[in-house]
């Protein structure tokens, strides 16, 4: 063990660095690390903030405008490498500090001051300390055996000089393996730093250790008891990790936005980072950014009127009075735009709307359009081009004479309802919408939630769209992840947005021809495309995407939800978590799915069976793949590649 000297708590008036490590896939600096940092600069006489990766010239002056300094590096190596790249630029300068903090971008705060951590944390003699620790795994989740050593999260590792100017630090990081991979940065650094400098003699504290909480990694399952005691640290993680492992474990990530906005912490900073690398459904999951509103006015401001506009495709007249009935439950003036396709209509829109009062209806402007293409879509995007590019409003609904006609009337009638219901049910629940978007300046649109009454659309959201949405989605710049098996997506085309949330789409120039005739508007052509890629390109510009219901509907969709999980999962056991991927294993027969299936089936049934099961498995399948190739090489060149292990997938757990 060594003789470690020198220990002490952190001195008044000493000098403290931080050096932070950055990622950004679009190498932005996003709002949420300009205030986070600006709130560490009383406690650091030095920011240091590494860069990996690409940084934007508006990220680079945003952050010289809090950093001491800038060092942008080649994006390998994950934080392990960008801190030892930091602690070799700083050299034999650290020795001027009585503290460095390693830390990262993978938390949001403060969502409590940093002033009573810093002052408790000052004060103890140590070596080492950290925000949150992970407890003790046996055996470890990443190699399957031995021991995953209880260890402080590397988003914030606090040390002092005693460790920081020994012999043992600078062989730690000259020793440093090449790190590849995510299990890498685990295994080689974040699980082995703790425990391997404690083994040495240097002790350390954790300002909220998971001894005083009931699990062992409290900043992703007890975030909300860390912030009831004063944690100014909130995880990234709980936001955009799989949604079936936070139901698995009961982890609500609404209740940990409630709490830091309670705490006053800005959460629009929350969806502005999310919005833009999470999947809009993972996202709208994990958050609950559901928005189940009653008829009853309970939240509109009326000092605070917006500018509110709805453009209004009417293909079928008969259904102009419902269309008009739902806009008159608007809290304020607005004006409509009615697009459609031929003058008779126009006309017969015009002799209906005559007959109408309604105070808050300022103007009606009816364009006859030269062509049908697209249907709605052409006339939104192309028809009413020049008011999705104005600044006149700042609050649009599009919605339109929806019959889906290729459906049973029931389905038909239901999916229209669905989505004007929801968007403007009553006066109270409209003037609640809107309200939305005059409480939250970073909501770009809402709409109803996924249409699954009548429709097969759970699962298969995508349907045959999902490769030009990508074609589309880099040819306009869209980054956010795609969700899968389904888009979070506007089915139906009805919504409310901001009119500077969709200026990716709107600001592409399309014609009518752009668009396939009305009996050829099938899937995979660009309206479809486009459908389902209104969240992908609001959330790509850091506006956030909600979903709205009334309550009727949300009782509705509830117990028809419920029953249908209920009745699938009768034969499947385990929880949301196993019967998925059970599910999962079972889409191809023999290119490893229906063995895959036989082992999720044996291991939630029989477990010691795998290993028997896995002995006749891959001999069966090279056997079957061997003759396969000698009959017919061709149709074998879209087989599946071999798995890289006949085990199971590993728990979800070790991502953490």
């Amino acid at each position: 063990m060594t003789e470690v000297t020198g220990r002490g708590p952190f001195p008044e008036g000493g000098k403290r660095i931080i050096v932070y490590l950055l990622w950004d896939p679009r190498g932005d600096v996003d709002d949420y690390v300009d205030y986070k940092l600006r709130r560490l600069r009383p406690f650091a006489d030095h920011i240091f903030v590494v860069v990996n990766g690409d940084l934007t010239d508006r990220g680079r002056a945003r952050l010289e405008g809090v950093a001491d300094t800038i060092l942008q590096r080649e994006n390998v190596g994950y934080d392990v490498w960008g801190y030892k790249t930091a602690l070799e630029s700083i050299g034999d300068g650290l020795a001027e500090y009585d503290e460095l903090i390693l830390m990262n971008y993978t938390w949001f705060g403060p969502v409590n001051p940093f002033e009573p951590v810093f002052e408790r944390m000052d004060a103890l003699d140590v070596d080492y300390w950290g925000m949150t620790d992970h407890g003790k795994l046996r055996p470890n989740p990443f190699t399957r055996e031995g021991v995953l050593h209880a260890h402080i999260q590397s988003h914030w590792i606090a040390v002092r000089p005693s460790l920081f100017l020994s012999e043992e630090w600078r062989r730690y990081w000259a020793e440093m393996p090449q790190i590849v991979s995510y299990t890498d940065s685990i295994l080689s650094h974040e699980s082995r730093f703790t425990h391997h400098f404690h083994s040495l003699g240097f002790e350390y504290e954790v300002a909220f250790p998971h001894r005083n909480y009931s699990t062992w990694h409290p900043a992703f399952f007890d975030a909300e008891a860390l912030m009831d005691d004063g944690c100014p640290a909130l995880k990234r993680r709980p936001f955009f990790h799989d949604p079936l492992l936070l139901d698995r474990q009961a982890i609500i990530g609404r209740r940990y936005v409630e709490k830091a906005q309670e705490l006053g912490y800005p959460v629009e900073l929350i969806w502005q980072n999310m919005s833009r690398g999470s999947q809009p459904k993972v996202l709208n999951t994990n958050a609950a950014m559901l928005e189940i509103m009653p008829d009853v006015d309970i939240s509109y401001d009326t000092a605070k009127p917006l500018r509110i506009a709805v453009i209004m495709h009417i293909f079928y007249t008969e259904l102009t009075r419902e269309l008009f009935d739902y806009a008159a439950n608007l809290p304020s003036p607005y004006d409509v735009i009615v697009t459609t396709d031929d003058a008779a209509k126009a006309r017969v829109i015009a002799e209906i709307l005559r007959e109408r009062e309604d105070p808050r209806l300022r103007e009606v402007d009816i364009r006859v359009l030269p062509s049908n293409r697209g249907r709605d879509m052409g006339a939104f995007f192309v028809g009413c081009r020049d008011i999705l590019r104005s600044d006149a409003y700042d609050v649009i609904f599009k919605i339109h004479s929806k019959k889906t006609v290729q459906e049973n009337l029931n389905a038909g009638n239901f999916f229209r309802r669905h989505q004007l219901m929801n968007l403007l049910n009553s006066p109270g629940y409209a003037a609640n919408l809107v309200a939305l978007f005059q409480k939250e300046e970073g909501l770009g649109m809402v709409y109803a939630p996924t249409i699954h009454i009548g429709y097969p659309t759970l699962g298969r959201g995508w349907f045959d769209n999902k490769a030009n949405a990508k074609k589309m989605a880099d040819k306009i710049g869209i980054r956010v992840p795609f969700d899968d098996p389904s888009p979070l997506a506007p089915y139906g085309c009805m919504f409310a947005f901001r009119p500077a949330a969709l200026r990716l789409m709107s600001d592409v120039d399309l014609g009518y021809k752009d668009y396939p005739s009305p009996k050829e508007h099938f899937d995979g052509s660009i309206a479809h495309v486009q459908e389902r890629l209104f969240t992908y390109a609001v959330n790509e510009l850091g506006f956030h995407t909600k979903t709205v219901a009334t309550t009727r509907y949300a009782a509705i969709s509830h117990t028809s939800l419920e029953y249908k999980l209920d009745r699938m999962s009768k034969n499947i056991q385990g929880y949301p978590i196993d019967q998925v991927g059970l599910l999962d294993g079972a889409g191809d027969f023999l290119g490893g799915g229906f063995f895959g299936y036989l082992k999720a089936y044996i291991r939630l049934r029989r477990p010691r069976a795998i290993p028997l099961l896995r002995s006749v498995y891959v001999p069966l399948r090279g056997t079957y793949r061997a003759l396969r190739l000698a009959t017919n090489p061709r149709a074998w060149r879209r087989a599946r590649p071999e798995p890289e292990s006949a085990e199971l997938a590993v728990d979800d757990m070790e991502l953490l």
